[in-house]
């Protein structure tokens, strides 16, 4: 899995969606908008249904619940999280990022576009404060190229 950089400063839901899908950006983004899914409408970092219909549609598991982070070692193979959770006038809001781990290690895929590398292994400074599992169907990217082509 490979990340996807924003290409909006409110399109981390987008850019997470897109890496679990293995899609582009730009493709996701139009897809999310043919569901009526915009990075102007900040429900979609601040409530999961977006994020949830966007996985659903691109071929894309995501768990019913979102489960309290309990430490890294405890994350599925592969969760979006929420961190740079914060509350603003009294509603929540987070950055989505994809958390995976592999053979080739754990890591996450965060898709701010100012980093220097979108593959983090600094654990220690990220502050998640829930997760979402995530698991594909077999075929999932098919199904989101399929989608793409509609």
């Amino acid at each position: 899995m490979k990340p996807v950089v924003q290409l909006e400063r409110t399109g981390c839901g987008i850019a997470a969606a897109a890496a679990l899908a293995g899609l582009s950006y730009g493709r996701t983004r139009t897809i999310a908008k043919s569901l009526g899914i915009s990075v102007e409408d900040d429900t979609l970092w601040s409530q999961t249904r977006h994020v949830r219909r966007l996985l659903r549609h691109l071929g894309v598991k995501a768990g019913r619940v979102e489960e309290r982070f309990r430490g890294w070692e405890a994350l599925p193979e592969v969760a979006l999280l929420s961190i740079k959770w914060q509350r603003d006038k009294g509603r929540a809001f987070w950055h989505w990022v994809v958390f995976v781990r592999d053979a080739r290690g754990a890591r996450v895929l965060d898709s701010r576009k100012g980093l220097r590398r979108n593959v983090r292994t600094d654990f220690g400074r990220m502050r998640p404060k829930w997760f979402i599992a995530v698991s594909s169907r077999p075929g999932a990217g098919r199904t989101a190229r399929r989608a793409a082509a509609c």
